[in-house]
């Protein structure tokens, strides 16, 4: 039998960024919702948290997922139930891009703490700098 577990640190924004999720109230929900819907589909979630514009997930992919399938799946059921829900407006949309990265699982605590501290993180840095810096660490290696 083979055994694959795969960490990922997943990250996507709203269209043009837009600040959608401003309350506390509105963030719980949303990655509440992600998480248990992935959990409802067999992905292996294991935490969701974000900020006003955009989400983290941290998940172990299985032998049998794609990383596109995932965010598609999770991406396009949230925003559907989003706006069933009343929690944006009808021309609410995910950006269609995404960061994905691939975590050792030395690191996957760390990774968790970097995403529960995002309400502080984002006080000191813009969503845009956050991600600019991702995609520079990736660049350089």
């Amino acid at each position: 039998m083979s055994v694959v577990r795969i960490w990922l640190h997943i990250v996507w924004s709203t269209k043009n960024r837009e600040p959608f999720f401003e309350t506390a109230v509105q963030r719980k929900l949303v990655f509440e919702h992600i998480r248990a819907y992935g959990h409802s589909k067999d992905i292996n979630v294991d935490f969701v948290n974000g900020h006003i514009d955009h989400v983290h997930v941290l998940l172990a992919l299985r032998a049998t997922e794609t990383v596109a399938d995932v965010v598609k799946l999770l991406k396009g059921e949230s925003s559907h139930w989003l706006k069933q829900q009343g929690i944006v407006p009808a021309y609410f949309a995910w950006q269609s891009d995404y960061f994905a990265v691939s975590v050792s699982e030395s690191v996957v605590n760390r990774v968790r703490d970097y995403m529960k501290n995002q309400e502080t993180h984002h006080l000191a840095k813009s969503f845009a700098e956050e991600y600019d810096d991702f995609v520079n660490r990736i660049n350089k290696a």
